[in-house]
């Protein structure tokens, strides 16, 4: 038998996976039939990896909309069929830098053991604000694209995403320390451990001369709105996936602006903001060129 697909994991460890709580896989469990978990020598329930995997699936495809009744009862070809497709929309690489992608892409799937020389060679070509914006930025909107239609593993995305934080960590870190204004303290909110966009905004914002400061990902949000004044942030600046819940992200925001002192400001970004509705007190920069506009705006108005 195969050794991946006699596993069974905990019903703690399936809501670690799959970001759903014990309480909604209880009732899916009743009132839907799935999952339907095997019982330990304890009595404990526990999930084959095939319930897993589908439940993974069921959650991506609820964040498009999808309502779980409906999806719990479609078979798993079908299941798969509702995943958004990119083939027949190529991402929009930079012109010149479409070739490199491309080979690091498969790079990341083929050859992985030569994947952090690659991005090592590229960050020296380009130098860090063309790798990010040109290399890094298009490449990780790729990966995500190749893990939803399904052509990379969750292990491909996360070792992605592990490489090239650490390629982005190690160039951060070699930058001068700016003293300079603003200050930003750059976090993101519980359950968006997706933090690359957080690295290169970081990037940017530092090249631009800005003091950034990183608490790295999945802050609470009072520990923010306590470490805000504590660092002597002037903004505070979060990142929010496509794979965040697009309907907690208003509320949280909102949440924030409460308890942040009125003079700080809150900056939102990621692809995940990009069809979010506008919110008083919060400015929403679904790109990394927003995020340097807005940079350049509120040193704008702190001179007026």
């Amino acid at each position: 038998m195969n050794n991946v697909t006699s596993i069974t994991l905990s019903i703690s460890a399936v809501e670690r996976e799959t970001k759903l709580s014990k309480d909604v896989l209880r009732a899916w469990e009743k009132r839907y039939g799935f999952p339907a978990p095997q019982r330990d020598a304890n009595g404990e329930r526990c999930y084959p990896a095939w319930q897993v995997e589908r439940l993974r699936l069921m959650r991506r495809l609820m964040d498009h909309g999808h309502r779980p009744g409906h999806l719990a009862a479609l078979p798993a070809e079908e299941l798969a069929s509702l995943l958004p497709r990119h083939s027949a929309c190529p991402t929009p690489y930079p012109q010149r830098n479409g070739g490199a992608i491309e080979q690091l892409l498969a790079t990341v799937k083929d050859d992985p053991a030569a994947f952090p020389h690659s991005m090592q060679q590229q960050l020296a070509r380009e130098g860090l604000e063309r790798f990010v914006e040109h290399i890094a930025a298009p490449l990780t909107t790729a990966v995500g694209q190749r893990w939803e239609d399904g052509s990379f593993e969750v292990f491909n995305e996360h070792f992605y995403t592990e490489e090239t934080a650490r390629v982005l960590r190690k160039a951060i870190a070699a930058l001068p320390r700016a003293g300079g204004a603003p200050r930003i303290l750059l976090t993101t909110l519980p359950g968006e451990a997706h933090g690359l966009g957080l690295l290169m905004a970081e990037a940017l914002l530092a090249l631009d001369g800005a003091a950034c400061a990183s608490l790295g990902t999945e802050t609470p949000l009072l520990d923010i709105a306590r470490a805000a004044p504590a660092f002597g942030a002037e903004i505070v600046a979060l990142s929010f996936s496509a794979a965040y819940p697009h309907r907690q992200i208003g509320a949280a925001l909102r949440q924030l602006r409460l308890a942040l002192p009125a003079g700080i400001a809150i900056w939102a970004g990621g692809a995940g903001i990009a069809s979010q509705a506008p919110i008083e007190g919060v400015r929403c920069l679904p790109t990394l060129g927003d995020g340097r506009r807005a940079l350049a705006d509120f040193r704008l108005e702190s001179m007026e």
